[in-house]
């Protein structure tokens, strides 16, 4: 299926005038170039209406980098052209690569191209000086009223304008009444997994494009990157949380609808919780592709084909949103399949020692709106955590919940009215209570609360309670401290005044 994104659209640089063809500038006998590196001159007449053309072809290689086009007095750079075309000799394939400048005259006179030179991969070519002379525009085609017999033939619609560029005259102009356009079975579908879900239910919604294996050798992606984000944006879902699924694949997937075998090529694909009961509308979308015509009768040693384009439409879908049952004690709770997954750190359990405890659920829902179980006080146990770990998998995955349990007493923990947490199972339409299974027994006597150390035990500080000055402080004593402080501030102040006022009077 490689083959699909290796076909390039057909870019040809359009000269905008169908006068006569004009002499072009001859290339400087002796420039370096070598055979593989070409430069592919202008006409050496056109046109005010015209466009010249500079540009080079590279042939068999790929093209590393190339300095810029020069500027001509007398005309305006007007964009760049680059052309591919693949030849086939005695079974073997050649490419041909041109980049083609275009500039438009300012108006008509004879300009003078002064030399220049363009580096193509490391390869100097050169171009002498030479003269283009701009004329003026071709008159205009005689109206319908010039041909009195014209009155009577029903008019034909003017026909397309046809590209013309440096391929046409090696090769000749592209007639399109030489090609013809298969027909082709391809289509873009956006697909919703369900028609409607509970709010909070996730609903997986992907953007495809459909096509039998006959249609690859007429299809190829054209500017795929520029318009898969604008696709993207188009299915954004402000009422929904949104979770994307796996990126898009230039491997296609090979289904079968209506005893049809196609290939599917997955462009998006996102799972959307919806957040409110607001209906998801997901909006026409349009995918544009090139399309090849083929030569009626096929030639030896030409590609045949002839691009052009095509655009597949998608129709809008829309995603029906049901309101949760109101909950009897009215609280939040999340929406999905789940099943209780719980793990122990250890088999037996002693007073005082520590343990883990793992409260998990798994199934299909949205990991994020998973909170922390309700958590019941118990006198005699200590809780700590929890600890969070997600494990997700498409559509869902695991939320694992892990405590760390010290028990103070001997005997059973109740741990299923410890922990619980409400979910609402869309596939049942009620609301469930998960609760821990596991019931551990602590075995031991029952711990005597430790007495608090005494100060004077500890070998820092007593010692440094020992040696500490019991006498009684006042407590203004630091207001006294800033007393003094102020008025020796005052002092030295009054100091430096005089010492001033001295100088000044010796002075």
């Amino acid at each position: 299926m490689g083959r699909l994104f290796g076909i390039a659209a057909l870019l040809v640089a359009v000269s905008g005038t169908s006068a006569a063809p004009a002499q072009p500038v001859a290339p400087q006998p002796g420039a370096v170039a070598p055979a593989d590196v070409v430069l592919v001159p202008g006409p050496a007449a056109l046109p005010v209406t015209g466009v010249f053309t500079l540009g080079f072809r590279l042939r068999g290689g790929a093209l590393d980098r190339y300095s810029e086009f020069p500027e001509l007095d007398g005309f305006k750079k007007s964009g760049k052209a680059r052309t591919t075309t693949t030849r086939i000799v005695q079974g073997r394939r050649f490419t041909d690569l041109t980049i083609t400048q275009r500039y438009v005259p300012y108006g008509e006179g004879e300009y003078a191209i002064k030399p220049f030179q363009l580096t193509v991969n490391g390869v100097v070519l050169r171009s002498p000086a030479a003269t283009v002379r701009v004329g003026p525009a071709p008159p205009a085609p005689p109206g319908p009223s010039a041909n009195p017999a014209a009155l009577t033939k029903p008019a034909h619609p003017a026909a397309p304008l046809q590209a013309v560029g440096d391929l046409d005259k090696l090769f000749g102009k592209p007639k399109p009444a030489l090609y013809q356009e298969l027909a082709d079975r391809a289509f873009l579908a956006v697909v919703a997994d369900r028609p409607s879900v509970f709010a909070g239910e996730g609903v997986r919604v992907g953007l495809y494009f459909y096509l039998t294996p006959a249609d690859q050798i007429m299809l190829a992606f054209h500017d795929f990157t520029d318009q898969l984000p604008l696709l993207l944006h188009e299915l954004h879902q402000p009422t929904a949380w949104q979770t994307a699924g796996p990126e898009a694949s230039v491997d296609p997937d090979t289904v079968r609808s209506q005893g049809q075998v196609y290939l599917r090529f997955r462009l998006a694909e996102n799972t959307y919780y919806p957040l409110t009961a607001q209906p998801l509308q997901f909006p026409p979308l349009a995918l544009t592709m090139v399309k090849f015509k083929f030569l009626k009768k096929p030639e030896p040693g030409l590609d045949n084909r002839l691009a052009g384009y095509k655009t597949y439409l998608a129709p809008g879908v829309t995603v029906q949103v049901r309101a949760l049952p109101p909950h009897p004690q009215g609280e939040a709770v999340a929406v999905g399949s789940y099943q209780v997954r719980e793990a122990l750190s250890a088999r037996t359990f002693r007073v005082g020692q520590p343990f883990a405890y793992t409260f998990g659920v798994e199934g299909r829902g949205n990991l994020a709106g998973l909170l922390a179980p309700t958590l019941a006080p118990r006198p005699g146990l200590d809780v700590y955590g929890p600890e969070v770990r997600e494990e997700p998998a498409p559509g869902g995955g695991r939320k694992l919940f892990r405590y760390r349990l010290v028990a103070r007493r001997p005997g059973p923990l109740p741990l299923d009215s410890l922990w619980r947490l409400i979910v609402f199972n869309p596939a049942t339409a009620r609301y469930d209570t998960l609760r821990p299974r596991v019931r551990p027994v602590v075995r031991g006597a029952a711990a005597a609360p430790a007495p608090l150390p005494r100060p004077e035990d500890d070998p820092f500080y007593g010692p440094a309670l020992a040696e500490a000055d019991s006498t009684m402080q006042s407590l203004d004593v630091y207001r006294d401290v800033r007393r003094y402080a102020d008025w020796l501030l005052v002092g030295l102040v009054g100091l430096v005044g005089i010492g001033w006022w001295r100088a000044g009077r010796r002075g």
